[in-house]
């Protein structure tokens, strides 16, 4: 409990976080006068030899570990039967946090993080351990925004002749997993670098690449499914960088870097030629954004750059070579850009139905068992009519509540046919509710249904100007709505 001292001598000041396994405070030293963090095993599991076992060898492995991207461990115990380890203090957020707030990080930020923590995974394998739990949760920013790997409470040593890369025991977190992590079979440094390819895919583009409704089928589609390219959904991303990034998630790991530092070596090349003439990758040299619904965009084109300096000009020859390409490309481009406009309306009227737009707009959220609202800043992001940006309830570890709501407001009465949700989390359960008030109450005005990548609500017919997304059953812990639109 916060006020208890623990070894008498750490004083619980806040629990900061808690999982299956332990639950997380800051604490105050009160021998050497610092702030660290505890943490202690859940007291139901303490009788449980084998995940006692477990938590000494994580103080164990960490303590061996003293490297500027991972987080130091400085004392383990035990006290009243309760295991502890100690670790240094990290004040700042979670890679998770970080993309859950700012979305897709800049390509030089997110190469940067990506690099520290493959550099910790590295200095862990150069003295035999894996990981096997990579995810953006275990990755800590400190004060000034270094990366920090913490949570080695899984890992296991590469050395077979002790049988501890054992088969079928199936650790890790579902939407990071290797594919033979997933299968059960033995694991290795290989699917360490997977993890953290899933990792970069995430911190390019906002998303994991095999989201699904629960676990196990996040698990299966790691094994089966094909890599989704990540030049589709950000396509100012390097080539060299998305190559790199599908390396790591082969589906073999023979097929994947043959280490974490061959891995880290490629990303540091990809990071110094983001400051190398653009040319090596079109996609920086003529871009167009995608045209958002109801809303005006610029198409921007870039010319080429000039050659670096020191560099011979091109010759008269090559010049008059590269006009009519480049012509071309800004044509391309700027059809896409219009082919992307029209399918994007073309999308919104075949899944909703004939009828006008029901223009709306999104107001705030609707939390009537909550005190801190849920992310109202980020409300009109529902309804922007850009795909990529989006509305997040709160992460929770235990969805305990009726539900949680995102407020549309329609600017006077309506009488809309049906809703349409678009997700970047598919899987959580909602209803559209309708009222008179932003503030409630809403009545519910269609039936529930689990929201996959873009689903339909039939609504009831009654008039109202207020609807609400009623999301009741967050398997995931987080929803994130993309858009939302509405025709009557």
């Amino acid at each position: 409990m916060v006020g208890d001292v623990v070894a008498g001598r750490y004083e619980l000041e806040e629990l900061v976080g808690t999982g299956g396994m332990s639950s997380v405070y800051r604490a105050h030293d009160r021998l050497l006068e610092r702030r660290v963090a505890l943490k202690i095993l859940h007291g139901s599991l303490a009788t449980d030899e084998e995940t006692v076992q477990r938590f000494r060898s994580e103080a164990r492995s960490a303590a061996k570990l003293s490297h500027p991207n991972i987080v130091a461990v400085i004392d383990r115990g035990e006290d009243g039967g309760h295991q502890f380890i100690v670790y240094e203090y990290i004040a700042g957020e979670n890679l998770k946090g970080l993309v859950e707030r700012d979305g897709p990080l800049p390509l030089r930020r997110a190469l940067e993080l990506a690099i520290e923590t493959g550099r910790g995974l590295a200095f862990a394998h150069g003295h035999g351990l894996i990981h096997r739990d990579v995810k953006p949760q275990n990755v800590l920013l400190n004060g000034d925004g270094t990366a920090k790997v913490t949570d080695f409470g899984i890992a296991r040593s590469l050395d077979v002749a002790h049988g501890l890369t054992q088969t079928g025991t199936i650790l890790g977190t579902s939407n990071y997993i290797a594919p033979e992590q997933a299968k059960g079979e033995a694991v290795g440094e290989g699917s360490d670098v997977y993890a953290l390819g899933v990792v970069i895919f995430e911190l390019l583009t906002g998303e994991v690449p095999f989201p699904a409704e629960n676990v196990v089928r996040a698990a299966m589609r790691h094994v089966n499914d094909p890599v989704p390219s990540v030049l589709e959904r950000r396509p100012e991303v390097p080539l060299r960088l998305a190559h790199a990034v599908e390396r790591a998630l082969a589906k073999e790991p023979e097929g994947r870097f043959r280490t974490m530092a061959d891995f880290v070596s490629e990303l540091e090349a990809c990071l110094t030629g983001l400051g190398e003439d653009a040319s090596h990758d079109l996609t920086t040299i003529v871009r167009a954004p995608v045209v958002p619904v109801s809303r005006h965009a610029a198409t921007e084109i870039r010319a080429p750059a000039g050659p670096a300096p020191g560099e011979p000009a091109p010759s008269p020859r090559r010049r008059r070579s590269r006009r009519p390409l480049l012509a071309v490309l800004v044509l391309l481009v700027l059809a896409g850009a219009a082919a992307a406009a029209y399918l994007l309306l073309r999308d919104t009227s075949s899944s909703s139905g004939g009828g006008q737009i029901v223009r709306l707009d999104g107001v705030a959220s609707y939390d009537p068992e909550g005190t801190d609202g849920e992310h109202d800043e980020d409300v009109a992001r529902a309804t922007d009519g850009d795909p990529s940006t989006y509305w997040p309830t709160e992460t929770y570890e235990s969805f305990g509540k009726s539900g949680v709501g995102l407020v549309l407001d329609a600017g006077e009465e309506a009488r809309p046919e049906a809703l349409t949700v678009r997700t970047s989390t598919p899987g959580f359960t909602a209803r559209i509710d309708a009222g008179s008030s932003p503030d409630g109450p809403f009545e519910p005005i269609s039936g529930e249904q689990t929201v996959q990548a873009s689903t339909r609500f039939e609504l009831d017919g009654n008039a109202a100007r207020y609807f609400v997304v009623w999301i009741t059953a967050l398997p995931e812990g987080v929803a994130r709505v993309s858009e939302v639109t509405a025709r009557g």
